[in-house]
């Protein structure tokens, strides 16, 4: 099955209404034309900003809604009308800035590109690129709603509405388009791309979601499996989440937040009761949603947008990265839906070694003291989303995208497959051993009499997620050296020895932890580590000065809300003293541990601020009180009824 995705936007506005044009008779097909609009090099951001304003023309709409509401839409549009071009639109809650036909983007700006196109090769081949601010956020009308909800009802409008009729009305209006439009996004405007495949506009050929916001309870963003993600939750919504009561041009990033550590800051701050009491002040809706919204109730199922993402009709290419601390969940989440309920779509795959957004920004050639030994970013650009576009969109005769390009970390190769996860990746249960082993050899009750490893977590001194000193949430941790965490009581560690040959892992990794308690509720954090052999070379040059031989990188790691073990819906108790399976999914990783490496698998109770603290009492703890706040004494079991471990899929090698 072949699918592809892309996320844009494009409206017009004349004197603040909107107004139809006429649309230019086309001329020449966009087919037609090898050559692009701008066929010299554009050495850096400051030739792109002379280039825009000498090849496209801006233009700012209004554009209406069915529901009469009008959404603020910037088109930049090329002054060349020998043929016409396709639209690449984008859709996004972060604002279209700068307002004005006669204001561009600044050249400075870290997104510059962003806030154009999706990579300068697309800007320099010729598209008409529209960027829409969606409804309710800046100067579009209404009222905004987060992850809003599919329309159930006829006569509603949702965000797929919403695109269809931007969708409608530009193909009608701007002129010299060809009539097809594409879409792309990143992160909260992939939610958008991803949503205008649904009952999609005829003329949506091409949609392109990128780390797609999902899901937000279970794995994208704000909670993993009911945990909360402390720091980015309360970081974004002190800035996202500020009231906006009528249209503004004003756009203000600001935080409560100080400069202070964020791990000391956090602890400061105690229950999340005390968030409101003294900094959102009730201010932030969403945040109070979240507060009275603790379990996976028709809230958060109805804001889950996968059950939509059928019978799609336009090609869809979800991209995302292995490091993504953000939405690395929704864009494996996003391909498989699409995979399964558009089973004649073309629909593809792109998953690179990359944090956030990273395949559109820098180079992608390393990530924190990791490297990738390529410009792996520079490849997808030209490589893999150019082609893409380029195929659906002018139909250029280039060959169809395959159904998964992956980059394979570790060995740092990039790879095409027919499907994903690999059909040869055989499922390999790894299990802990008396002594801190790993091996995928089966336990023996005769290993120890305890047959369970013990640990005592304190929620009054967290687990931190990183080593080093950070103001905010740091989303290099995806890669970080581990051996900090490896020497804290509170950390259980298992590891193999060196490894004789190199062993490939690919898809989902699958944690299942037998454990007991004496509280009642509890987190577990699994973390997935590839051990440095102790000579391995440091980096030239190395200006951090880290010291790479015995390094513990963080391949992938995953937490569980315990009370969450058996159902979202209804959480229940752990039994002080009684054994109980806590298994849960972690994320898919492609990843090979070298000959001489090691592979290492941490269990925890804590990982802060990036995760808020269980009070390991059982109780809503949004609501919680210092009182709810207790340690309590967790142990691992590891006997042959009750094998705590990981399941992986195994492409390649012997643990």
């Amino acid at each position: 099955m072949k699918l592809a995705v892309i996320t844009l936007g494009l409206a017009t506005m004349a004197c603040g209404v909107a107004s139809p044009r006429a649309v230019a008779e086309p001329r020449k097909p966009a087919a037609e034309a090898d050559t692009p609009l701008i066929a010299r090099e554009l050495k850096d951001n400051t030739e792109v900003a002379q280039a825009l304003r000498e090849y496209y023309t801006k233009y700012e709409y209004r554009i209406p809604m069915r529901d009469g509401v009008r959404l603020t839409t910037v088109v930049y549009v090329p002054k060349d009308r020998s043929r016409t071009y396709p639209i690449l639109m984008n859709r996004t809650p972060y604002s279209v800035q700068p307002y004005g036909e006669d204001r561009y983007p600044a050249a400075d700006d870290p997104r510059f590109m962003e806030k154009i196109a999706p990579s300068q090769q697309l800007f320099r081949d010729g598209y008409i690129f529209a960027r829409q601010d969606v409804r309710g956020r800046f100067m579009s009308e209404g009222n905004f709603v987060d992850i809003r909800p599919h329309a159930r009802a006829k006569g509603e409008i949702d965000e797929s509405t919403d695109t269809y009729d931007t969708i409608d009305w530009l193909v009608k209006n701007v002129p010299g388009n060809s009539g097809k439009v594409g879409m792309w996004g990143i992160s909260y405007p992939g939610f958008y791309a991803a949503q205008g495949a649904v009952d999609a506009h005829p003329a949506l050929k091409a949609v392109s979601p990128q780390a797609p916001v999902t899901e937000w309870f279970v794995g994208d963003d704000f909670h993993h499996n009911g945990a909360l993600m402390l720091g980015d939750a309360i970081d974004f919504f002190a800035s996202f989440g500020k009231p906006r009561p009528k249209p503004t041009k004003k756009v203000d990033w600001s935080s409560f937040r100080d400069e202070t550590d964020a791990y000391e800051f956090y602890l400061n701050l105690g229950p999340l009761s005390n968030v409101n009491a003294r900094h959102y002040e009730n201010k932030v809706a969403f945040w109070n949603d979240m507060q009275q919204h603790g379990v996976r109730d028709e809230f958060w199922k109805a804001r889950d947008p996968r059950p939509y993402y059928k019978n799609a009709k336009p090609a869809v290419m979800t991209v995302g990265g292995w490091f993504d601390a953000e939405d690395l969940f929704g864009a494996l989440e996003t391909y498989h839906a699409f995979e399964k309920q558009s089973p004649g779509a073309n629909n593809t795959l792109v998953m690179g070694p990359w944090s956030h957004g990273g395949w559109a920004r820098g180079e992608g050639d390393h990530l924190g003291d990791v490297g990738f030994g390529q410009k792996t970013s520079a490849f997808y650009r030209e490589n893999i989303e150019y082609p893409f576009f380029q195929r659906y969109l002018k139909g250029k005769a280039v060959a169809p995208p395959a159904e998964a390009w992956v980059f394979e970390t570790g060995a740092n190769a990039w790879h095409r497959y027919a499907a994903w996860p690999p059909p040869d990746a055989k499922p390999v249960f790894v299990a802990f051993h008396a002594g801190g082993k790993l091996s995928s050899a089966a336990v023996a009750g005769s290993e120890d009499a305890a047959g369970a490893d013990a640990y005592v977590s304190d929620p009054a001194k967290p687990v931190p997620y990183r080593d080093r000193i950070s103001t905010r949430v740091n989303h290099d941790y995806m890669t970080e050296d581990q051996r900090f965490a490896a020497r804290r009581p509170d950390v259980l560690t298992y590891s193999t020895g060196d490894l004789e040959s190199d062993v490939t892992i690919g898809g989902p990794i699958e944690a299942s932890l037998w454990v007991s308690t004496t509280g009642t509720d509890a987190d577990f954090i699994v973390k997935v580590i590839d051990v440095y052999p102790a000579d391995f070379p440091d980096p030239v040059p190395n200006p951090s000065g880290v010291h790479m031989g015995g390094y513990q990188q963080l391949v992938r790691a995953e937490v569980m809300r315990g009370k969450f073990r058996t159902s979202y819906e209804k959480p229940v108790a752990f039994k002080p003293g009684e054994p109980a399976l806590v298994r849960f999914t972690l994320p898919d990783a492609f990843h090979t541990f070298r000959a001489g490496h090691r592979l290492m698998v941490q269990v925890q109770s804590s990982w802060f601020p990036l995760v808020d603290r269980n009070p390991q009492t059982f109780t809503d703890i949004y609501h919680a009180t210092e009182a709810d706040f207790r340690a309590a004494t967790h142990r691992v079991h590891r006997t042959p009824q009750m094998a705590s471990g990981i399941k992986v899929g195994l492409i390649r090698g012997k643990i």
